[in-house]
């Protein structure tokens, strides 16, 4: 019972200070529940610290943490797409494909990758993705649908090789 009144008393605070510090809701929804499943994971009782200055630090190492992540995943699209340059030439369909999969979402991209790279099937797809196989399915076509809008349009042979 502690740990909800925790959650209810500290959690709009938690929310506005995580959601001024990233780029969307939802990225602020999921750190701020982070804050609280890094509480209730450390095995608290009533005597632990759970004060507002502390859950706000855990929120800012945890934002950190996103950031940092987020930054490694641009870092390895710049690398994929520069690695095509030099291996296809600028303006093969190689880098159209690395522009496109770098303009999607990270779930977008993700789901693609399974499918296309790692050649999983649905049913795979939805076991990675701890989802139902009609869920990976509307999710992957989400993500090609949004891969066709980025895609050039001198880069059909990639698409339909895709399948979007």
């Amino acid at each position: 019972m502690a740990f909800i009144a925790i959650h209810k008393d500290n959690y709009p605070q938690v929310y506005r200070f995580v959601r001024r510090r990233v780029e969307s809701v939802e990225l602020a929804e999921e750190l701020a529940a982070d804050v609280f499943r890094v509480v209730w994971q450390k095995k608290w009782d009533d005597a632990s610290r759970t004060d507002t200055a502390w859950l706000l630090t855990v929120a800012r190492n945890l934002i950190g943490n996103a950031y940092r992540s987020r930054d490694r995943q641009e870092a390895l699209q710049d690398k994929l797409r520069s690695a095509a340059v030099v291996r296809f030439g600028g303006d093969s369909d190689n880098v159209a494909v690395q522009d496109a999969l770098a303009a999607l979402r990270e779930k977008d991209r993700d789901i693609l990758q399974l499918a296309y790279w790692d050649e999983l099937s649905i049913a795979e797809i939805a076991g990675v993705l701890h989802c139902s196989e009609s869920a990976a399915k509307v999710r992957l076509h989400r993500a090609r649908a949004a891969f066709r809008k980025h895609i050039p349009a001198g880069a059909e042979t990639m698409t339909q090789k895709m399948g979007a």
